[in-house]
Order: C-alpha cells, then structure tokens, then sequence
C-alpha cells in the first residue's frame, strides 16, 4: 500500500477551518481499520448563526464582484482540486472506505462541476430581454438576483462531488454557502473547501459546521434563505416542511431503490461486469447505485453465472491505491444495516448467490458484494432503500415485465438499461419513471453530464442539481420593465374606449404571426 499524504497533523489543520466555538468533540473512526482517525470539533446552534451572519456581510461583496471575477477565482480552485487530487483521495478513502478509483470519481466530479459553473454562470444567470406585452410600447427584461445564503447538508458518502454540485453553483450565482458536513464526511470538505479558499473564495463566504441533525441542521434550515439536501426520505421530508413553513425554496435529492433492466440482447459477460460496478460501486452506498435487478429469461442463466463469477473473483480491500475493486462499508452502523436486511431476507425464504457474509482482512466493516434472488414482497430488502452491498435478482419474461416491476416503486431516483440496440433502450429509458436513466451504464453517464439536471421522481426527490437547473435555483428571477415613451396607456374609461379596437387588432395579428 502506497503511503498517504494525509496525516494528524493535517487533519488537526482542517478542523480549525470549522465554525465551532465549544471544546466538545467526538472520535472518527476509519473504515481501513476501525481506529480512530482523528477527533472531530462539534458545532452548535450559536455556531451556525454566527456562520450565517457572517456569510451574509461576505455575500454582499461577493455578488458585486462580479461574474467575472468570480469566474476566474472558481477556475483557479479547478485547477487546485486538481493538483491537490492525492491528498483528496487519500482523506475521502480514509473516510468513507470507498477504492481509489471510485474516490477518482469524486474528484474528477468536483472537478468538472467547478469548471462548467465557472464557465457557464453568466450566460445562464445574465438577465435576458423578454417579450413586452405590447411591442414597442413598453421594454421588458428579467434580472437575476442571488438569494443569499444557502444552507448544503452533505451526506459522507460522496462528500466531494455531493459537495461540490450543490456549493458551486451556489457560489457562482453569487450567494455565500454555509455547508453541515456529516461527521464521516467532514475532513475531505473541508480539504475541499480550503482549496477554494486559497483560489480566492473569501473565508466567510464558504463556511461549514458539524454537529447533531437535530441541533445543527434544525438551525441551519431556520436561518438560511435556501437548503439544499441530500439524505433519506424521512429527513427531506422533515426538511420541506420546515422551508414551506419559511417560505424558502429547497432541493431535496433523497433516497432511491434503483433498478437496473437486464434485456434479452445483451452480451452476458458485458453486462455482468457493467452490473457489479453499477451494484456495488462505494458498496453500495450511493444514491443513484443499483439495488434491483430484472433480467430477462433468455440471458438470466447466463448473466447470472457471469455476474456471480465475476464478484467472487474481484478484489475487496482499502489500499490507498488502485489495486481493489471495491472498498468497504463505511461504519460499523452501516454494516449493522446490511446485516440486519440481509438476515430478514434469508430468514424468510430469500436465496444467497453470492456474498453475503464479511471481509475482515480488508477491515471490519467490509462485507461481500451480495446478490439476492427469491425475493418477496414481505421481506424488507423488496422495497426500502438498502444503502450498501445487497442487490436483488429477479428473473422476468418480457421487457414489458420489467418495465412495470421498475415503475412499482414510491423511488424513482435512477435507472438503467443494458441492451445490444441503443433504439430499443431509448424506448425503454422513456418508460421507465426516474429522474435519470442509464442505457449500457449503471449511474455514471447521467450523473457525471454536469450540463444536464439531476434528480429524482416520486418520493426520490424534488428539484435538481447540474446544468442550467442547477445554477436557477440560488437566483430569484426580476422582471423590469420600462414605458417607452412612444404611446401613453390607457388610464381613463374614455382613453380605454379610443384605444380598445387597436388593442384587439395587436392581438390578432400576433397570433397570425405565431408571436406568443
């Protein structure tokens, strides 16, 4: 194993970029080996008020600077991540368990979202002239104005690119961000968010806190003027109400039971091996990842026989390094989940293909990747959100089959298809309701397009991150319009009475010319 530039010194640095103001602390624990790896400050409610009053005074600034300006500070970050990608992999593998490769994802991601926001910021946010409601008489535009402070509560499991789709573009609208990082999560935001800083974010703009849900996230979502949330179902739900009680806008990305379609037409090793990785990528823990399958009948021995060789022969550990294909789960509460699903499942009649038991030379929280088949309606694994190295298997005659098995969810966060015809799974893919769908890739293909929005359907979700979507929603639109001058309208009966016959006539010619 490579050895790591991450250090106790480094995280004791990191840290004391924390908004906190008690000596309270709590141990951290690393998946590699179950010890602790550092002691995490804890923030309070006072904490995230002084945060948010403090970003407040910073965001005045910041959105006067420019987009100009606030490009060529997010482009210098860009290339900072970059530079400082070891450091980056190395706390997000420290942290989460995840492989190198799968933390690469994170940071390319990071990455990527910073450069297509930078870039794409005024262009989508500059204001634009509209249509006036008569021509000539009256000029209209619509401006943007930033909403101000943004609260982001950031899961651990992807805490760089999760991080990043939400705070970027919240800081190249022009708002300031005071981000809750989960505690398993926190070192590699800040790692994160110190590079941004050294690019030239000022300090206050950005700031982030740890603490409980209860205290430190109930706070947050009473101060700021926007939240975005990625979690659990149940917490986005206690999360809107909050906002709708406020008045705010929030963006909700919650939790997912993601199918994939395994079609008739496939090549059966390709698929098993395009299904592991969508499976059990971060084992699992993921929310776009791929908790269901549907393959047909006519490939179901032959991909499942693939499929099951191909997870008993990969490789399961937590090297800093790129030799394993998949890392371990990332607490001890994580695998107490897996276990527990795992159990009720097998308890009432569900078959093993393969896993299903733990890894302990690769740590102690690290478990097979786990296929289930057999699996019924009664059991817990059929329909709740599973988080972490359990995948079910279920064999279906005909597409139309699939299709309606993945549609009978209350999720509909992502989806995929793999097939041997792009048309027959642009036709699939338009079935199917999710916020995404994946033809021939499990998750990767939507959800690293940084141009398109993401999000979920039913109850995975409400609004959407990435693209032109993502950046709208930290913006308040304003519409300005001004008289001309050229005719004066209608004040009086009599001036109404002169003037309604040439009103009827604009109306119709517009419509004859198709003018909206």
């Amino acid at each position: 194993m490579r050895a790591t530039t991450a250090s106790p010194d480094l995280y004791a640095s990191l840290v004391d970029d924390l908004v906190t103001s008690g000596s309270e602390t709590i141990p951290i624990a690393s998946p590699s080996t179950g010890e602790t790896l550092h002691e995490l400050p804890r923030s309070n409610a006072d904490d995230v008020r002084s945060a948010v009053a403090r970003a407040r005074l910073a965001q005045l600034a910041w959105a006067r600077a420019g987009f100009a300006h606030r490009r060529r500070v997010l482009l210098a970050a860009h290339d900072l991540v970059l530079e400082r990608r070891e450091q980056l992999l190395d706390l997000v593998q420290l942290e989460s368990g995840k492989t190198r490769g799968q933390g690469f994802e994170e940071v390319f991601q990071a990455a990527s979202v910073t450069r297509y926001n930078a870039l794409s910021a005024e262009r989508v946010l500059r204001g634009h002239r509209r249509r006036a409601a008569v021509p000539l008489v009256t000029t209209t535009r619509v401006r943007y104005r930033p909403k101000g402070v943004v609260g982001v509560i950031t899961p651990w499991n992807y805490a760089l690119s999760l991080a990043a789709m939400d705070v970027v573009p919240a800081l190249a609208a022009g708002c300031a961000v005071v981000q809750k990082a989960d505690d398993q999560g926190a070192l590699s935001i800040l790692a994160l968010r110190r590079a941004y800083i050294e690019a030239g974010v000022p300090e206050a703009l950005w700031a982030v806190v740890t603490g409980s849900p209860d205290e430190v996230g109930e706070a947050l979502t009473d101060e700021v003027d926007y939240v975005c949330f990625t979690g659990s179902t149940a917490t986005g739900r206690r999360i809107a109400e909050k906002a709708g009680r406020r008045l705010i806008g929030a963006s909700l990305e919650l939790g997912g039971k993601n199918a994939l379609l395994v079609l008739d037409d496939v090549d059966p090793e390709q698929a098993a091996a395009d299904a592991a990785y969508a499976c059990f990528s971060a084992m699992g823990q993921l929310c776009v990842s791929i908790e269901r399958i549907y393959v047909q009948r006519a490939v179901a021995d032959r991909f499942t026989s693939a499929l099951v060789a191909r997870l008993e022969s990969s490789h399961v550990a937590t090297e800093l390094d790129y030799t394993a294909d998949f890392g371990s789960l990332a607490t001890a509460a994580q695998l107490g989940r897996v276990e527990a699903e795992l159990e009720d499942a097998v308890a009432k009649g569900a078959t093993v293909l393969t896993g299903g038991h733990r890894v302990p030379e690769a740590g102690p929280w690290a478990f097979a990747p786990t296929v289930l088949t057999d699996v019924t309606p009664d059991m817990r694994v059929f329909a709740d959100e599973t988080f972490g190295a359990v995948a079910t298997l279920s064999v279906v005659d005909t597409e139309t089959e699939a299709i309606l098995a993945t549609n009978a969810s209350d999720y509909g966060l992502n989806a995929a298809v793999l097939t041997g015809s792009l048309r027959r799974g642009q036709r699939v893919a338009e079935a199917l309701e999710a916020g995404s769908v994946n033809i021939n890739e499990g998750y990767r293909g939507t959800f690293s397009s940084v141009d398109a929005p993401m999000g979920g359907a039913k109850q995975s979700g409400v609004g959407r991150r990435n693209g032109p979507e993502g950046l709208l929603r930290f913006v308040e639109p304003v519409t300005i319009s001004a008289a001309t001058g050229l005719l004066q309208l209608p004040r009086t009966g009599a001036e109404f009475n002169g003037m309604t016959a040439a009103f009827l006539l604009l109306a119709r010619t517009l419509r004859a010319l198709r003018r909206a």
